[in-house]
């Protein structure tokens, strides 16, 4: 499913750039980095190890809230498109300090002072926890608002699902603020002398 959204983004993207007219030219941010906020909260808090005893409770495998940072830097090659790469690390329960290497792909509609954007994650837990050898699938929709020449503010909710290992997967639905620096001073209405 995961393949399909994927390849759905893709084709939207490609129809988003073959309609653009090309006599008008789009601003791009070319080199960006994007350091953002994250809190979340688990809908699929499933407790695995249920029992029917009434003297033992058992306990949910992953907390109900997660939060972390992610600092991302990339290239924004076509006005509709940027790919970055980068760190995340994320706290979802006790323990469970997870470091992610990330791959992300973003999608940017309306560039300019006030674009909203798509951004598909994908992250390989780099270091040893409580669990290791995980990975997290992830989008954020948002939008971002022009401050200067080459800052910009962002928020946005984020949709993150983490497998962890056998039954202790999380889906988390939270939000993000971060901002993006980018190099091109014209990618926005203040640079524009």
């Amino acid at each position: 499913m995961k393949i399909r959204l994927l390849l759905f983004l893709a084709v939207f993207a490609l129809f988003e750039f073959s309609a653009q007219d090309l006599k008008e030219k789009k601003p791009k941010m070319d080199f960006y980095f994007n350091p953002a906020l994250n809190v979340g909260f688990n809908i699929n808090n499933k407790n695995k190890n249920s029992s029917n005893s009434q003297y033992i409770e058992s306990k949910p495998l992953l907390g109900n809230f997660t939060y972390g940072i992610t600092a991302v830097g990339g290239y924004n090659f076509l006005p509709n498109f940027a790919i970055g790469t980068g760190l995340k690390y994320s706290f979802a329960q006790d323990n469970y300090h997870l470091l992610y290497w990330v791959i992300q792909p973003k999608f940017i509609f309306s560039p300019g002072d006030r674009p909203f954007y798509i951004d598909v994650n994908y992250g390989k837990q780099l270091n040893h926890s409580a669990v290791s050898d995980t990975e997290f699938w992830g989008l954020r929709l948002g939008i971002q608002v022009s401050y200067s020449k080459r800052l910009s503010q962002e928020g946005g909710l984020v949709l993150e699902s983490h497998r962890l290992k056998e039954g202790v997967d999380g889906f988390f639905i939270g939000l993000s603020y971060g901002i993006s620096i980018f190099s091109n001073k014209n990618y926005t209405g203040y640079g524009e002398d």
